[in-house]
């Protein structure tokens, strides 16, 4: 493959969404872009899984480009899928929805007892990986990209941001933190949860403070539902998603509203408003994959699932490149101001 270099006028910034295990989604979709070669990634803002991508990333350019970054991510989710027993996840590897009996197990003991009862000592596998896999040192000294690390302050609801100067292992184990698993994560003797509850992800600081005008939305949430809940489980699991995407959502209606606003005030436009409306956006959306999904193969990190999910992934951006990525630097390639309508269904831009 000849090296295609990246044009600058043709920078990206990415909106990684978090969602456990489906994050192998956007595994394959970053290995496709940074395969294609043809963007150069400006800012990076994740939440759990979907930060663990973007740090994957950002250590792999800072070691040497796009193919370090290709092999970082598929060291990380290589390591993810085999930290886990083989009975896990077993059901989905062959195609299936179930969920193994011991996920189902470790499902029910979470509603019952705390972290802080059925794994007094914490034990994350995860813990042992990222600190094994990533140069926080260089990533804050080397990285070009600007990194934004989602996590939750478990007594306020407040979201914090880490980017660059501040993110380490802990920051990144605080964005992927399911408080229902382990226990929160304290940093300068505050406690943190999963990003997702705040922002899933932030989208307002590659608007703020990046340089590239166009911003790709990797999506995972399952923003629409074909029949309503009916049953005492499904119930529950879907007030917990509907919970778990609020803040994005609510963020990118606030965004469609502030850019509508800048389109009336010509005259007495400033630098926010100039950025909202020179911002163009893009989508790669898991949703017609994912919504076949049982919600507990998101804990299901088995190694041929989640290559199942980065083969779908790289498969859509592949897709996307070929009719949407000749818009990126010219054009928003949906239209954000009525992409998340009252049901939240995309809506393709004309022309």
């Amino acid at each position: 493959m000849l090296f295609r270099r990246p044009d600058p006028h043709r920078a990206l910034s990415l909106a990684l969404q978090g969602g456990g295990a489906h994050g192998a989604f956007t595994w394959g979709v970053l290995d496709a872009l940074l395969e294609d070669g043809r963007f150069c990634f400006d800012g990076l803002s994740g939440s759990s899984a979907g930060a663990m991508n973007a740090v994957a990333v950002a250590h792999g350019l800072a070691r040497g480009g796009n193919d370090h970054a290709r092999e970082t991510l598929a060291r990380f989710w290589s390591r993810v899928g085999r930290a886990l027993p083989g009975e896990v996840g077993s059901a989905v590897s062959a195609g299936g929805s179930d969920s193994s009996r011991g996920v189902n197990m470790m499902l029910l003991w979470s509603q019952w007892f705390s972290p802080y009862q059925f794994n007094p000592l914490d034990i994350n596998p995860l813990r042992s990986i990222v600190e094994e896999l990533f140069d926080f040192e260089r990533i804050r000294d080397a990285s070009q990209v600007r990194l934004f690390v989602a996590a939750t302050h478990a007594d306020s609801g407040q979201l914090r941001l880490f980017s660059n100067h501040d993110v380490s292992a802990d920051a990144l184990l605080a964005s992927a933190c399911l408080p229902m698993l382990h226990h929160a994560i304290v940093i300068d003797g505050e406690p943190y949860w999963d990003g997702g509850y705040s922002a899933n992800p932030a989208v307002f600081p590659l608007i703020r403070s990046c340089r590239s005008d166009d911003i790709l939305l990797v999506l995972l949430a399952q923003r629409a539902h074909a029949q309503t809940a009916r049953t005492a489980e499904d119930i529950r699991q879907r007030t917990a998603d509907f919970g778990f995407n609020s803040a994005f959502l609510c963020e990118m209606r606030l965004l469609a509203l502030a850019r509508e606003m800048a389109r009336g005030r010509a005259l007495l436009r400033g630098n926010l408003e100039r950025r909202l409306l020179a911002s163009r956006f893009h989508v790669i959306d898991a949703q017609p994959l994912l919504s076949g999904l049982d919600a507990s193969t998101r804990i299901l990190a088995h190694e041929p699932f989640l290559e199942r999910l980065r083969d779908a992934g790289r498969e859509s951006a592949t897709t996307w490149l070929a009719r949407s990525g000749e818009g990126v630097g010219r054009r928003s390639t949906v239209d954000m101001d009525t992409m998340f309508g009252t049901h939240g269904r995309l809506t393709a831009a004309e022309g």
